[in-house]
């Protein structure tokens, strides 16, 4: 347990600095983040690393714990929920709700991720991997290392 919360202060730490932070008064232990100038992807490491974080939290007092706790079966049924809320908003053409989704679907894969064991470097890598490639190509690509792999999609 205290390896994996390690884990999270050093991603914290090393791969993406989060911000100093201030007091809020009044707050007690409650902070807030200063104004970010131009906020960037690096948000994504810093939340993941909170989701691992709080991995063996008490469920009575973390929204992500109460995910976590609740299994696998659950947090992909949640991710899929909140993707299709997002969908509809993308449909419907509502950029603002778009983006409050599109949020809720980046915060709840990262949950998928912690559940999962995986790591963000992971899926950068994978991304890094295929950049440049066209997408064609790229699904060519692993079309034959599909056939070998437990998946539920048809290759």
């Amino acid at each position: 347990m205290a390896k994996k919360i390690s884990t999270a202060k050093k991603v914290l730490k090393t791969a993406t600095p989060a911000p100093k932070r201030k007091r809020a008064p009044g707050l007690g232990s409650v902070s807030i983040p200063p104004p970010m100038d131009a906020p960037d992807a690096r948000v994504l490491d810093r939340l993941w690393a909170t989701v691992l974080s709080r991995k063996d939290a008490s469920p009575s007092e973390s929204h992500s714990a109460r995910l976590l706790s609740r299994g696998t079966a659950k947090i992909a049924q949640k991710f899929g929920e909140e993707a299709v809320e997002c969908l509809i908003e993308a449909v419907g053409g509502h950029r603002t709700a778009l983006v409050a989704e599109s949020a809720d679907v980046l915060y709840h894969l990262l949950v998928m991720w912690v559940d999962a064991g995986l790591r963000p470097e992971q899926i950068w890598a994978e991304l890094a991997r295929r950049e440049g490639m066209s997408g064609i190509a790229e699904k060519a690509a692993r079309a034959p290392a599909m056939l070998g792999t437990k998946t539920t999609k048809i290759p």
